[in-house]
């Protein structure tokens, strides 16, 4: 696979942003137009597709205006991705519709569920607090799940110390990034969903076993021990999905 992001992959983020763009009429009608056409974009590209958007969706793009509709559109569209990551993992997952005091997306295995949410940021904006990454919130809006995941561009996440940890592992939050994401995804593809899916669990529950700690060298290396040590052919696929983030 390619170590650099293709030009393919770039035309077709720019075709999605102008998509999203020029989107009219109801958010709701636009949300199930845009997962309907990603669901047949996905159908013809496969897992190359997915694994295209799960690599550029990070950045909100500077053209929209800030809180504006494109913006909140392009949040659903970084959620409807999720749904479709966690499906190529083998799993049920489907877009929540209610709008108040839940997370954006429910995922189900064999033995575990859990409530999702996808961040993505402006480039442009370096200040951010805790509250940006909603892992207080997510713990709220588990209703009965035992797992909660927010997934995020993993080179806007705090690299060094940053409360976000600290909560992640005393309310049993999973934080993870679009980079993990794909790994996940091609993990399924060459080993099989099944592997793929006991893998996710494993890092469910290694998250609230790690010791509090708001030092982000600590989570992740927890995080990624348990990836890592699941099967000798992650690792250069886990090389291969550092080197593929690129900003747009």
């Amino acid at each position: 696979m390619s170590r650099i992001i293709s030009d393919e992959a770039i035309n077709i983020r720019n075709l999605w942003i102008t998509k999203i763009d020029k989107s009219n009429g109801l958010f709701s009608d636009n949300s199930k137009r845009l997962e309907k056409e990603l669901n047949e974009e996905l159908k013809a590209t496969g897992i190359i597709g997915l694994l295209n958007h799960l690599r550029l969706c990070g950045n909100i793009p500077e053209s929209y205006s800030h809180d504006s509709s494109e913006e909140k559109q392009y949040s659903k569209y970084t959620d409807i991705l999720l749904v479709f990551a966690y499906k190529a993992l083998g799993l049920k997952s489907l877009i929540i519709t209610e709008r108040a005091d839940v997370a954006d997306v429910e995922g189900y295995g064999e033995k575990f569920s859990f409530v999702a949410d996808a961040k993505a940021f402006r480039l442009s904006r370096t200040a951010k607090n805790q509250k940006d990454f909603k892992v207080q919130a997510m713990d709220g809006w588990k209703h009965g799940k035992p797992f909660a995941m927010v997934v995020c561009p993993i080179y806007q996440l705090p690299s060094r110390n940053s409360q976000i940890y600290q909560q992640a592992i005393t309310r049993n939050v999973c934080i993870f990034t679009f980079s993990h994401l794909s790994l996940l995804v091609r993990y399924a593809n060459e080993v099989g969903r099944d592997r793929a899916e006991n893998l996710l669990f494993d890092i469910f529950e290694t998250v609230p076993a790690l010791n509090p700690s708001k030092s982000a060298v600590d989570y992740w290396l927890g995080v990624n021990k348990t990836i890592l040590r699941h099967s000798k052919s992650i690792f250069e696929l886990w090389q291969d999905e550092k080197l593929q983030q690129r900003s747009p």
